[in-house]
Order: C-alpha cells, then structure tokens, then sequence
C-alpha cells in the first residue's frame, strides 16, 4: 500500500514523515518523496491518526486518483531538478514517461487540467526557484548556475529569469530580499 503525501519536497520532509510513523508505531517499507509505503494496508483509525499528525506539518495525505498523479509528476520534477547537473537538452516527456506508466499526452492533460498551467511551466518555475537558491548563495557565478540547471545559455537563464521574477538576476543577487518561494509552493498563485 501507498499513502501519497503533498508537499513532501527534501530530505528533511522524508525524515519528518518516517520520524512520525516511527513515532506511532507504524513500520514503513519506504519513504520517498511524495509517498510512503507499507507492506500492509493500513487501518481507517491508523490512517487517520496519521493524517492528523501530518496536517499540522504542512502535509496533506492525497486521497483523489488524479490530484496523485499531479503530485507524483511534481516529485519526479522536484527530484529531478536535485540532481547535482541537469542535461542541457533534458527531454521532460522522455523522463516522466520513464518514471510513469501512463501516456505522456494523458499526463500532460491531467496535470493542466488539475494546474491550470502546462508540465513545462511548471517546471520553469521549479528552475527559476532554484536560481534564486543558488543565487542567495552567492557561491556560483551565473553561468554556472546556467549550466546547473541545464540552460543553454547565461542568456536564456536570465531571460528566464527576468520574465518570471520581475528583476534582472543581478538586481536580485544585489539586493539579497529573498523574493523566494518554499519549493511545495512554487505555481501557487498565493
């Protein structure tokens, strides 16, 4: 059985859930971003012991099918913008289709539907919050952080930038106001 949990973004959110489970006594086959797993189903009371323990946490345990499948595609996009080097030409359709066993094009529609934006917007966002991590840090220059995060250019990353932001990726390093969004809620409009 999997208990699909939103806004499980990093490590830590992975040990804040086991250390919960843990704490209840309840034994886990695995958790990973976005979900854990049990070897058995878990009770209606557990489940909700459970569920009430994560809410004050900033989780939500995901019951509905679809609203899943969205939050599995925002994992894997989390996941894989974590990674120390993202390829220039990564192909999103060709990496969500490996990790998901469903038709792109169904993904795609899903995730619209449910977002009101595109995978590929979505995942821009997730880009340009990343920028502004590693921007913050002040331990890269621009071009290594284009090429982190698998742009083609310092260019295309700070028009990019710019376009989404509001400011120029120097005006944000200069003025260090964070401007930065936590990471579960990057393409919340609030």
């Amino acid at each position: 059985m999997k208990v699909f949990i939103k806004n499980m973004v990093c490590a830590r959110c992975i040990l804040v859930v086991e250390r919960e489970l843990d704490e209840m006594g309840i034994q886990s086959t695995g958790v990973e971003l976005g979900f854990a797993a049990f070897e058995n189903d878990l009770t209606d009371e557990q489940l909700s012991a459970f569920e009430n323990r994560l809410v004050p946490l900033g989780f939500e345990i995901i019951k509905e099918p679809r609203k899943r499948q969205v939050e599995e595609v925002k994992a894997l996009l989390i996941r894989k913008l974590q990674q120390a080097r993202m390829e220039e030409h990564f192909s999103i359709r060709q990496y969500l289709s490996a990790h998901i066993s469903k038709d792109y094009s169904h993904i795609s529609k899903m995730f619209s539907q449910k977002e009101g934006r595109t995978i590929e917007q979505y995942f821009i966002l997730l880009k340009i919050e990343k920028a502004k991590e590693l921007l913050s840090y002040g331990e890269k220059t621009l071009n290594e952080i284009a090429w982190t995060l698998g742009y083609s250019s310092v260019q295309h990353l700070s028009s990019q930038f710019k376009r989404i932001s509001g400011v120029s990726t120097r005006d944000f390093r200069l003025s260090l106001s964070s401007g930065r969004k936590p990471i579960d809620r990057v393409g919340s409009d609030d």
